[in-house]
């Protein structure tokens, strides 16, 4: 019996000792285990900072790298305080131009002088790299017969603003020559000048620049005069990367002004240069005879300048669709036929068939030169010029200077007011000996009462 208390107790302390061993066991796991899941969470916490932090700082190399680096692009970078301040707060008196992209203003700045500042609408562009990626693709264009970008305006947050600046050209723009605005005229020669420096710029382009670019939008009020009426065309709202070689480029979505897009191109929905090309051919007819690309006849349906002038080039009878402006002086008529049946070329169905832009200019120049170094066998005859519904008259006048009294034009009044050489029925022109000073001004007169033409 007292073996056996003996030995109860003496195991006694040995059970006591595993009870804390496996207690101290216990706690020891439970530690582990909380220690495993705060490393656990720390290794999350920390992978999470971490890839927050390289992508912050990767999307801000990347904003970094994406960001207009005007220096290196040779562009000035304006401040919007600096433009609201050149156009008086972008004030209607400083607007000289709208259209589906933005405003166009006129601004006065210290250093720079007068530019020309387009402001681009809220949904203009789709996101800020297309606009980055226009003002990349513009600073590349440096030509004589092109507008040249100055700088531009980028500011995000609540002021966000996208403005493009370009040169000023003080002469206003084709369009207004063409319809006449203001008394506005041009001489054969000028026509042809300006029809060769836009050919030019546009020929640049297509050919002067890797990779090239596809304007989109040629028309008159795109084509700029200088101050020595030279060519420039402008907004490049609509140009297009072009394709690589013989390509073509396959749009979504057709873009450019009616009238002058090209139908193969709205057909197929693939541009390339020679859609420019077409666009410029309606121009080089709107230039013989200052007419619309687009006249609404009297039933309504609409009558192309191609389908009109088509016919009389054809025979070779510039006369009959020539501007009537140009029957006031002496004119080369065989550069401005010359001129029209190269616009019917540029404007052929197939597209691969029309001349390139450089193949245009090239031979406008030609045929410019060869104007200016014929030299005639005999004395040149002027010629006094009587139309009369449709029908020239021809007559000989030995004196040096032709000299009119009467230049009247009698319109029907249902035509287009943006006319300026009628159809062949509704032109009745007499022609007499006296002051060409007259018949201007009273030219003028018969326009202004006759013609009132909007703004574009």
């Amino acid at each position: 019996m007292a073996n056996t208390v003996g030995a109860s107790e003496i195991l006694r302390p040995s059970t006591s000792n595993n009870s804390k061993s496996f207690a101290d066991k216990k706690y020891l796991w439970l530690g582990l285990i909380a220690a495993s899941l705060f490393l656990l969470i720390g290794a999350l916490i920390y992978v999470s900072i971490r890839n927050r932090f390289f992508r912050t700082c990767t999307q801000r190399l990347k904003q970094k790298k994406d960001d207009l680096d005007a220096e290196k692009l040779m562009l000035r970078r304006f401040q919007m305080e600096e433009l609201v301040k050149a156009t008086n707060n972008f004030s209607r008196g400083c607007l000289i131009g709208s259209g589906a992209f933005g405003n166009v203003y006129v601004g006065t700045f210290d250093v720079e002088g007068t530019l020309a500042i387009k402001k681009a609408r809220a949904d203009s562009y789709t996101s800020t790299d297309e606009f980055r990626n226009e003002v990349k693709l513009l600073s590349r264009v440096k030509h004589r017969n092109l507008v040249g970008l100055v700088g531009y305006c980028e500011e995000e947050g609540p002021k966000e603003a996208q403005v493009l600046v370009y040169e000023y050209v003080h002469n206003g723009s084709l369009l207004e020559y063409i319809v006449g605005r203001g008394g506005r005229f041009l001489t054969w020669r000028q026509r042809v000048n300006i029809a060769i420096g836009a050919a030019k710029g546009i020929a640049h382009l297509h050919e002067g620049i890797n990779p090239s670019i596809i304007h989109r939008d040629i028309k008159p009020s795109n084509i700029l005069v200088g101050e020595g009426f030279e060519a420039k065309v402008s907004d490049f709202g609509l140009v297009k990367s072009g394709p690589i070689g013989d390509q073509s480029h396959v749009s979504s979505q057709i873009k450019g002004t009616p009238g002058y897009l090209d139908p193969a191109y709205c057909s197929s929905l693939h541009l390339s240069p020679f859609s420019d090309v077409y666009s410029f051919g309606v121009i080089l007819l709107q230039l013989i005879a200052a007419r619309p690309a687009v006249d609404t006849a009297k039933n309504g349906s609409n009558y192309h300048i191609i389908q009109w002038a088509r016919p009389s080039l054809e025979k070779g009878s510039v006369e009959d669709i020539l501007d009537a402006n140009l029957l006031l002086e002496p004119c080369n008529m065989e550069v401005m036929l010359k001129m029209g049946q190269l616009g019917l070329r540029c404007v052929v169905k197939v597209p691969k068939q029309r001349p390139t832009m450089t193949q245009v200019w090239q031979e406008l120049e030609a045929a410019l030169h060869v104007a200016d170094t014929y030299i005639p066998k005999h004395p040149i005859k002027h010629r006094s010029i009587g139309v009369s519904h449709g029908s020239m008259a021809e007559q000989d006048d030995s004196e040096i200077g032709v000299e009119f009294q009467r230049f009247h034009v009698d319109m029907d009044t249902d035509h287009s007011a943006s006319l300026r050489c009628l159809d062949s029925s509704a032109v009745s022109i007499e022609i007499d000996k006296v002051t060409s000073r007259g018949i201007r001004q009273q030219m003028s007169i018969s326009m202004d009462e006759e013609l009132s033409i909007p703004r574009d």
